[in-house]
């Protein structure tokens, strides 16, 4: 949270949970462990607004209603971005940040194991929403695995990425997928008892090429977050790495250092972290290993501390910004 305070956000304020335990279930029963740092679950809605807020203020023309259609290269050698409603803006700079979406021309590798993510609110029963606590679980499947944790509004936020022979299996609807998933991992479906989805439908996003990290780029375009770097989900902080990233660019730009030195720097920063997270999530979605870790992490709770403090993005990281830019 290192960078959201040196926005002067403070992410208490609009009402994000303490979290203080992580939690391993692919039974019935969990193990857990406690967290190695301070850890905040805030809704995406919430941190966006707050961060738009921050940018409007800071004097940043922020254009609302109209998603960016392509950015290419003009012959004048600045960047050129084109939006959905036909607008266009010209800059001899560009920073590329559009999360885990491609934008044309611009696309990331296929993703060979066709990850499907999902996102679902919830409003868990008193009993549920106690037992949950100040934890985040993680649940494990044949397919995939998730996560679940609470967030502002007495809300749960339960978010699942399976691959997609998985989602097939589960008759390609969410309601199969959640029956599947809660027979694979009883936790699951003890957790969900009783719970009331909260949205229409599960907010979704295919083609996720988890373990990405660019190599290179153009001159005058700076690829932050998920364009820079896919950090498998729950095993890594793709929010912080987000926010990391951005403000190693900004301080690049600052000290004219040429984007693709810019973005060889962050690869090389990025790839022990990178690496360890995609062999956490392979070891998630392992079948032998989803036997024995909830077991190993009873017998060693500090396994999971120290894996989520080797992929998680903290101050000591913040030292690359300033090597970044120098």
């Amino acid at each position: 949270m290192e960078d959201l305070h040196a926005l002067g956000i403070d992410v208490a304020s609009l009402g994000a949970v303490p979290l203080r335990y992580v939690r391993l279930a692919a039974s019935r029963k969990a193990a857990e462990a406690p967290l190695p740092f301070q850890a905040a679950s805030l809704t995406r809605k919430a941190l966006d607004a707050a961060l738009i807020a921050e940018a409007i203020a800071a004097g940043v023309q922020v254009e609302r209603g109209s998603g960016v259609r392509s950015l290419k290269r003009t012959a004048h050698q600045t960047w050129e971005a084109q939006l959905e409603n036909g607008s266009e803006f010209e800059a001899p700079v560009a920073f590329l940040a559009t999360g885990k979406h491609d934008l044309r021309g611009h696309e990331r590798p296929d993703d060979p194991n066709q990850w499907v993510a999902f996102k679902m609110y919830y409003r868990l029963t008193s009993s549920q929403t106690t037992d949950l606590g100040d934890a985040s679980e993680l649940t494990l499947y044949a397919g995939g695995y998730g996560g679940i944790q609470p967030v502002e509004h007495g809300l749960a936020n339960f978010c699942c990425v399976v691959k997609r022979h998985y989602f097939v299996k589960a008759g390609r609807r969410w309601e199969g997928l959640v029956a599947k998933m809660q027979e694979d991992c009883p936790h699951l479906a003890m957790r969900l008892t009783g719970a009331q989805p909260v949205l229409d439908k599960p907010i979704a996003v295919t083609h996720i090429p988890y373990g990405y990290l660019r190599g290179s780029t153009e001159d005058g375009l700076y690829c932050i977050g998920d364009q820079a770097a896919v950090i498998p989900s729950f095993t890594g902080d793709g929010i912080s790495i987000a926010l990391h990233t951005a403000r190693c660019a900004v301080f690049a730009y600052v000290a004219s250092e040429p984007a693709p030195i810019f973005q060889d720097k962050l690869r090389s920063a990025m790839r022990p972290q990178m690496r360890l997270a995609e062999a956490a999530a392979n070891g998630l979605s392992n079948s032998f290993a989803r036997a024995v870790l909830p077991f190993g992490l009873r017998v060693w709770p500090g396994a999971m501390s120290v894996t989520a403090r080797l992929t998680r993005v903290t101050q000591s990281k913040m030292a690359t910004a300033q090597a970044l830019a120098g």
